[in-house]
């Protein structure tokens, strides 16, 4: 009787040991988003920035997924942070998980999310850059009512302070942001094609708006350079400007990734200076945004990471 006992109970001990080395582990979906991120941004601080946690959370999380998985995925050299050969391995994949999880997620959930979300967005990146966006997100979320609040962006960054606005793309000079960084985009002179402007002296310059992001760079540029120019168009319409722009009264300066195909990138070779790359940072309010401002958030950082790839 013992000799049997003591068969059966290791007969059930290898069934044990057997099925605990099949056994399905899940993978914890905010270590995977936050590895991620640490990924795309190659910094942890700039990691934590994006997903609004501290800097210490942040590497806690990658130590986790680390100890799991059994691998190191980072490893530092002297510009930051990079993938290891297992972190390479896994990060398409990741990827893959998280869109997964997040079209699941929107499908499913796509019915809980209802209101007003007050998006503001500069006047060059609405009808570029953000339009397939917000077809997206009223097609995934049709109870959302949108408002768009199209201004440059330091005034956007006020509205979104005094909280007339509930989140934004705002256009910085690439450095220290409050936001996270979607994208960093040259920023270029532009002008007709096979135009003069470019040639004249004063220079014709159109600018959207006084309050534009792109004016206190472009002039001090035009100053430090000896240029003489003037302003042709500066009332806060930009196809106006464009108009300006196509008719050769004038050049411009936009966002290479904005500029419309029927208008040349003026080389250096046309005389005039260069200029610096800006970054489209997205904002969200510092007390906290509600649920359909972060669906739109996510919306906005999940579509302009698609066009970088198509690009």
């Amino acid at each position: 009787m013992r000799d049997y006992q003591s068969v059966n109970a290791m007969f059930v001990m290898v069934r044990i040991r057997n099925y605990n080395a099949g056994m399905i582990r899940n993978l914890d979906t905010a270590l995977i988003r936050t590895f991620v991120t640490v990924a795309d941004k190659a910094s942890m601080t700039a990691a934590a920035n994006a997903l609004h946690l501290t800097q210490g959370a942040v590497s806690q999380q990658v130590k986790r997924l680390e100890e799991t998985l059994g691998c190191s995925l980072f490893e530092r050299d002297r510009r930051g942070l990079r993938l290891t050969r297992s972190g390479e391995r896994l990060f398409g994949k990741a990827k893959r998980l998280l869109s997964l999880n997040d079209e699941i997620w929107a499908e499913m959930a796509g019915s809980a999310v209802a209101g007003e979300v007050r998006l503001g967005v500069p006047y060059d990146l609405v009808g570029t850059l953000l339009a397939p966006v917000l077809k997206t997100y009223a097609e995934t979320y049709p109870q959302v009512e949108i408002s768009l609040v199209c201004a440059s962006s330091p005034e956007l960054a006020s509205a979104l302070a005094a909280g007339t606005i509930d989140l934004a793309v705002i256009e910085e000079r690439v450095g220290p942001s409050a936001g996270e960084c979607l994208a960093i985009d040259r920023l270029v002179w532009v002008g007709a094609r096979g135009g003069v402007a470019r040639a004249k002296r004063p220079l014709p310059v159109s600018i959207v708006a006084d309050t534009c992001a792109f004016r206190p760079v472009v002039l001090a540029a035009l100053n430090e350079h000896g240029l003489e120019w003037r302003t042709v168009f500066e009332n806060g319409n930009i196809d106006a400007t464009m108009a300006t722009v196509r008719s050769d009264l004038a050049v411009t300066t936009w966002l290479a990734s904005t500029v419309p195909a029927d208008l040349d990138i003026l080389p250096f070779e046309s005389g005039l200076p260069p200029l610096p790359n800006f970054a489209i940072n997205l904002h969200l309010p510092r007390h906290g945004a509600g649920p359909a401002a972060l669906e739109f958030a996510r919306h906005i950082r999940d579509g302009l990471g698609r066009q970088r790839q198509a690009a």
